[in-house]
């Protein structure tokens, strides 16, 4: 973990900018009050007094119309993340028995993961890379643990209920105490345990999804610091609410609602916004806002397969599973999971083989490439040729008695497992 009298230069220009952009927030603060909080189907940029950020409903809109669906998100001028260190912050005097078993290391595990694939092209972060210099390189910085004490209500819509002029107060001592880096190289990504509420004002006219008025799912933002900034994001306790539709839990544990509902989305916008003046569409909709239709087809695409407790997955990351929303690509004029095609598998022959392996196995399917490797279950297989994007021939490697499932990875990424892949050993 870490802690740790002349022409006008090019930073002047920059503070200058700055200092008018935040002025205009104050100036547009009572039209955004009026029309902000309309249904859409996705966030708006919010001007607040204490800064703006951007939110993810609770509630998506419609979905995309024909025609809202090809207005592209545009540059306003601002900078990106074109590198991304995440931290995680889990705020709770408790500490960490405040959250469920596995809560912690499913979140922390999800942005090793993206790591892990950084510069990749298999998940929605290889998505991020055509606006400007948002490359896909992401690192974990590490994982902390904030127990001070929450300050009294600030709102009055739950038991425990903060206002993101808290949120961002304790962001903001807890980065200073601890040294930690105030730049667009850093996002820091706050989890409340499950009772913990807030909402975007003392007003209450949007709140977390657990409090009597649900509005939002998760947000992020930006507090100025000296000469730096603090990327943050705010990420309620969500499992069990409307922000993962149809709860698909593919590890079995309540991290995957907080990654599905909320922070897969504010990581990407983060990347290609992260001070809310970088690209978005002409109705305020940033890159994830576009995706979030609230219609399975449209707002996650098609499931890669079923995980082993059944639940959907949409993206494979360092091997593991997640069910999350893909990104709005301009180059594609719509929602993508990926840059890249996945290969898919559709037919083995011959379909079983003796135990000590040594089988040709012709492989039949889409998306295949060089270099291409080829699993039956966990064992490897050797003897590799990839015939085409179409074909590859392998040769079965040994292998105890039982159904394995056959899978051929890509720079891609890894075939989703279905009954067609299905190699019986006897």
């Amino acid at each position: 973990m870490r802690g740790l009298g002349g022409r006008e230069g090019t930073s002047a220009k920059m503070k200058r900018r700055r200092a008018m952009r935040r002025g205009r927030g104050a100036l547009i603060l009572a039209l955004c009050l009026l029309g902000c909080f309309t249904a859409s189907a996705g966030a708006v940029i919010l001007r607040l007094p204490d800064g703006p950020l951007s939110y993810l409903p609770a509630h998506a809109g419609k979905a995309l119309s024909a025609k809202s669906s090809k207005v592209p998100v545009t540059y306003h001028g601002g900078p990106v993340m074109s590198s991304n260190s995440n931290y995680t912050i889990y705020w709770s005097p408790a500490g960490p028995s405040a959250y469920p078993a596995g809560y912690e290391t499913g979140v922390n595990r999800y942005l090793e993961d993206l790591a892990h694939d950084s510069g990749g092209l298999q998940n929605t972060d290889s998505v991020l890379v055509q606006y400007s210099n948002a490359n896909y390189n992401s690192q974990f910085a590490g994982t902390l643990s904030d127990t001070d004490p929450y300050p009294a209500n600030g709102c009055a819509a739950a038991a425990i209920c903060l206002t993101d002029q808290q949120l961002r107060a304790e962001i903001s001592s807890f980065v200073e105490a601890h040294k930690l880096p105030t730049d667009l190289q850093h996002e820091y990504f706050l989890l409340t345990p499950a009772g913990v509420e807030s909402c975007l004002q003392a007003n209450e006219k949007s709140c977390s999804d657990g409090t009597t008025h649900p509005g939002f799912c998760a947000y992020h933002g930006f507090v100025p610091v000296g000469k730096g900034v603090i990327v943050y994001a705010n990420i309620p306790y969500l499992a069990g609410l409307a922000c993962n539709p149809g709860e698909q839990l593919p590890n079995g544990n309540p991290s995957d609602a907080a990654i599905a509902g909320g922070l897969a989305h504010e990581h990407s916008e983060s990347v290609t916004d992260p001070e809310l003046n970088a690209w978005y569409d002409s109705k305020g909709q940033e890159v994830a806002d576009k995706c979030r239709t609230g219609k399975a087809k449209t707002e996650f695409g098609e499931p890669l397969g079923k995980a082993p407790d059944g639940a959907d997955y949409n993206q494979v990351i360092n091997g593991d599973l997640y069910w999350f929303q893909q990104e709005w690509s301009n180059e594609l004029a719509g929602c993508s999971q990926r840059v890249a095609e996945l290969p898919v598998l559709t037919k083995l022959a011959p379909k079983k083989g003796p135990l000590p392996g040594g089988t040709t196995v012709t492989i039949t399917g889409t998306g295949f490439a060089a270099g291409a490797v080829v699993d039956f279950g966990e064992a490897q297989a050797t003897g590799v040729v990839v015939n085409s994007t179409k074909t590859i021939t392998a040769v079965s490697p040994a292998h105890s008695a039982g159904t394995v499932d056959v899978t051929v990875t890509t720079g891609s990424g890894t075939s989703a497992i279905t009954k067609k892949d299905h190699y019986k050993y006897k």
